[in-house]
């Protein structure tokens, strides 16, 4: 991506973000990547890069483990692997073994299901292969601890073996030599030590010529001498040359090792390679994470459609300083690809500016932006911005000559795949002249097709957006009533400078601020002053709109609360149901049940008695029972449908239903708590509590 001027990075501060990023990687190669991170204008590229950022920031949000935890240096030991006869020491060779291992665990991770859903990650795996006897030709000569195993070689075994026997006559000759010693009372508290990797004995030093040996050197003080005894010295020796072939033998083992690894420096310095750049992508995972950075959806072709967009340093320093920020939303389309804005001085005009301009690097950096899902971005070829005072003293250039200056590269090189930031355009001249010399730029960026944002106070650029295809307005939001910016762009108007009331806000007496009104050219200020209680009305029509939502949202909850309870009522009806038709199969079962157990014991006794007609009568008796249950049932249902219960004050001459026997009849006489009823042509003595009052129901209209 080409940028304007070479200062256009930083002035968008786009090197704080790259400073973000490189505290967030943990390898030398990592932080190497975020120093020399480009511009791209690839589309493929961005959204690989995006894509990958976005797959390892999901990692992160569901704790999932990704193995890439190798962040040692090893450029020296790759190095060295190039230069033949070199040696790697048992340390070097570990790191390599690490390397090595976490090659295999990344490879291990990525299995078929984990390739499909993390795409981006698994490609950077691509031509990339796990080779395991770079870890096996390292284990077989090293340890755990990196030392070279003694079965390395068979003359590292034998020089080892024999090592091991003289050390241990060296130990048992001194043990008797110290107890001699100590007999004759000339060992000091030290008793033995070693120097010049020779093992000796501490003698008081007036002792010193009572011992045969050789003398190595005196404490501080010079009252201890360290002597080698006489008896020792040919083992001592012994030792010291088979210490050597040691070394020697060693030296050998670690040159081969070093000249067999040779052959996959190669492969060693690409596993190195993919561990730096899985720890750049985690570095942008966790940047995101910062700024609440998203994957927006990338356009083919330049576009800004940015929805609740934040600057990202600016959204790190509120957040600091528990500071609510206010998001912007831009559209910048083929339609409208100029955004004039207006308003008041501190309203948020730069910040606006700086924001798109900063998401839109980032976003080409391959970077997660601050923005909703929902925004989209396209690609852009080259990027210009005019930002502040741009006074050259190198070439004797005023801040306006130095504006039409890079005015002029604007027009020159500016084309339909061009974005472009202007602040204050026309601003160092005469209001009149500079704000001619503004249309005239605005025009021609507008002619080529160009994509930009402008900042200004000019009221002919304002009007222009009405008149030039192409050129839209936006302002700042201003809260007049309380003289305070609100920091909320507001597209499709212009907006007042709000010179006025800022004075007013500042405390400037009201009789120069009358003086002023009077100075000011009458249209200018008519409209100046129209746009000032537009945009007043506007904010009072989005505040009613705001609450007219907000009673919406409230209706919608209500709404959706009666349905829940609508849905658990109809519920708690299904189950009741569900449990009485249940609880009346119960019934039924324990009745068959009942049943069963019953014929049971009767086919028993009817094997067992001679009396087979008392067991028949014992059989007919419970079957019957259960056929006079069944036309009594049909018998109170047949009643239910012909007569209505209507109370149970029961009065000589009601018609009554006797609940036991659900029988009908006509009550003729109350005898204390009992009453006769007539059923028929016979009388019945039943129990008052018995009687219920009924009358005949109404019989059904037949259809004409």
């Amino acid at each position: 991506m080409k940028y304007f001027p070479d200062s256009a990075l930083v002035q968008l501060e786009f090197d704080k973000v790259q400073q973000l990023l490189q505290d967030h990687c943990k390898t030398e190669l990592g932080k190497q990547m975020a120093a020399e991170l480009r511009l791209h204008t690839h589309l493929d590229y961005v959204k690989t890069a995006l894509q990958q950022a976005h797959e390892y920031k999901q990692l992160t949000l569901l704790q999932e483990y990704f193995p890439n935890d190798f962040v040692i240096n090893i450029k020296s030991e790759l190095r060295l692997l190039g230069i033949q006869g070199a040696i790697l020491t048992g340390e070097q060779f570990m790191n390599l073994k690490k390397l090595a291992e976490s090659m295999h665990s990344i490879t291990r991770f990525f299995d078929s299901e984990r390739r499909i859903q993390y795409a981006g990650l698994a490609e950077v795996l691509n031509n990339t292969y796990y080779e395991k006897k770079i870890a096996l030709l390292i284990e077989e000569v090293l340890d755990e601890a990196g030392q070279v195993r003694d079965n390395a070689t068979p003359e590292l075994a034998k020089i080892r073996m024999n090592l091991y026997r003289k050390r241990n006559e060296v130990r048992r000759a001194f043990e008797r030599i110290l107890q001699r010693l100590n007999k004759q009372g000339y060992l000091a508290d030290i008793e033995e030590a070693f120097l010049s990797g020779r093992r000796v004995v501490a003698i008081f030093a007036e002792h010193k010529r009572m011992v045969k040996g050789i003398l190595h050197g005196e404490s501080d003080t010079r009252r201890t001498a360290f002597l080698e005894p006489e008896e020792t010295i040919e083992l001592n020796n012994e030792v010291f040359g088979l210490e050597h072939e040691e070394a020697k033998e060693v030296q050998k083992i670690l040159r081969t090792l070093t000249h067999q690894l040779s052959k996959y420096k190669d492969l060693l310095e690409h596993y190195y390679a993919v561990m730096g750049t899985y720890d750049f992508i985690r570095a942008k995972a966790k940047l995101a994470l910062d700024i609440n950075g998203n994957y927006p959806m990338l356009m083919p072709h330049p576009q800004v459609h940015l929805v609740e967009a934040y600057h990202p340093l600016l959204l790190l320093y509120n957040r600091k300083n528990n500071k609510p920020t206010i998001p912007v939303n831009v559209t910048l389309d083929k339609d409208g690809h100029i955004l004039v804005i207006s308003g008041p001085n501190a309203g948020g005009k730069t910040v606006t500016l700086k924001t798109v301009g900063l998401i839109q690097l980032m976003l080409q950096a391959g970077l997660l932006v601050p923005v909703h899902p929902t925004s989209q971005l396209g690609i852009f070829k080259n990027l210009m911005i005019h930002i502040g005072d741009t006074q050259s003293l190198e070439f004797e250039l005023s801040t306006y000559s130095s504006h039409l200056k890079n005015m002029k590269h604007f027009m020159e090189n500016a084309n339909g795949k061009t974005l472009f930031f202007i602040d204050e355009l026309g601003s160092g001249s005469d209001p009149n002249l500079g704000g001619a010399f503004a249309e005239v730029i605005m025009e021609e960026l507008a002619r080529k097709h160009a994509f930009g944002i402008v900042t200004t106070h000019y009221l002919n650029l304002k009007i222009m957006a009405n008149k030039v295809k192409g050129i839209i307005n936006g302002a700042m939001g201003f809260d007049e009533e309380n003289l305070l910016p609100m920091y909320k762009l507001i597209v499709g108007k212009p907006g007042s400078s709000y010179t006025f009331s800022i004075a007013q806000r500042i405390g400037l007496n009201p009789a120069l601020i009358n003086r002023a009104k009077k100075l000011v050219d009458d249209g200018h200020f008519k409209l100046d002053k129209l746009l000032n209680k537009a945009e007043q009305d506007l904010q009072k029509v989005e505040q009613k709109e705001r609450e007219l939502q907000k009673l919406l949202r409230e209706n919608e909850k209500l709404k959706r609360e009666f349905e829940i309870l609508s849905d658990k009522e109809r519920k708690h009806q299904q189950v009741t149901l569900l449990k009485l038709q249940n609880k009346i199969r119960e019934e039924e079962i324990q009745y068959f049940k009942d049943m069963e157990r019953k014929m049971k014991q009767i086919l028993v006794e009817w094997k067992r008695t001679d009396d087979k007609q008392k067991v028949m009568k014992q059989a007919e008796a419970l079957l019957f029972k259960r056929k006079e249950k069944a036309i009594n049932d049909k018998f109170e249902k047949k009643v239910q449908d012909k007569f209505l219960e209507v109370g149970t004050d029961c009065k000589i001459g009601d018609q009554v239903k006797i609940k036991s026997n659900n029988t009908v009849g006509k009550l003729v006489e109350i005898r204390d708590k009992r009453g006769i009823v007539q059923v028929g042509t016979m009388p019945m003595n039943v129990k008052m509590s018995d009687l219920v009052v009924v009358k005949e129901k109404p019989k059904e209209k037949e259809n004409a």
